[in-house]
């Protein structure tokens, strides 16, 4: 894992991070990918349900929707990040885990996306109620995450996405002073 970030420099791409090594944990998971997953490089289709990603990559990874897979609700910032991924895609035994999502994702994509997180907003809530209704210890920690995705959607996603769409659109990561295009 190499240690550049975002911050370090423009051209940093979080894929770079990946060693040989990593990468066996991703598949091509583009055609199952859900509507939870956050615009980026990483994002999964059809995940187990053991709930093993928050355990390694919680400030990443979310439990949701109707079989309470694993979702990339924030993408890696560094190579820190990358990691954590990298560690929950290593345990998924479904391989249920992509890398691949910049070849995918184009600018109207994500403004599409970001148009639509309503729907994203509403499957969030619905598994943060069903969690709580439950009561059971062991939700508590996926129940952190929906709340974390949850207060992401309303303060840092919306700049983030701004930065992956200059990426997209510039083939690098936007420097201080640069004009940051519109969702």
């Amino acid at each position: 894992m190499r240690g550049m970030s975002v911050s370090d420099s423009a051209a940093w791409d979080p894929v770079t991070a990946l060693t040989e090594s990593d990468r066996v944990s991703f598949k091509n998971r583009w055609p199952e990918l859900c509507p939870l997953n956050v615009p980026g490089p990483f994002y999964t289709g059809q995940t187990d349900n053991c709930w093993t990603g928050r355990l390694h990559a919680p400030d990443y990874i979310m439990y949701g929707g109707e079989y309470f897979a694993e979702y990339v609700y924030r993408q890696p910032r560094d190579a820190a990040g990358v990691a954590a991924v990298v560690t929950a895609a290593g345990q998924d035994p479904c391989c249920g885990y992509g890398c691949d999502g910049d070849a995918h994702w184009t600018p109207e994509a994500v403004r599409a996306w970001w148009r639509d997180r309503d729907e994203v907003r509403l499957s969030v809530n619905a598994t943060l109620a069903e969690l709580q209704a439950e009561n059971r210890e062991e939700y508590e920690e996926a129940a952190l995450g929906a709340l974390a995705y949850l207060a992401y959607l309303d303060d840092g996603l919306e700049e983030d996405l701004r930065r992956y769409l200059f990426r997209l659109e510039e083939g690098r990561y936007p420097l201080d002073g640069d004009a940051l295009p519109h969702l």
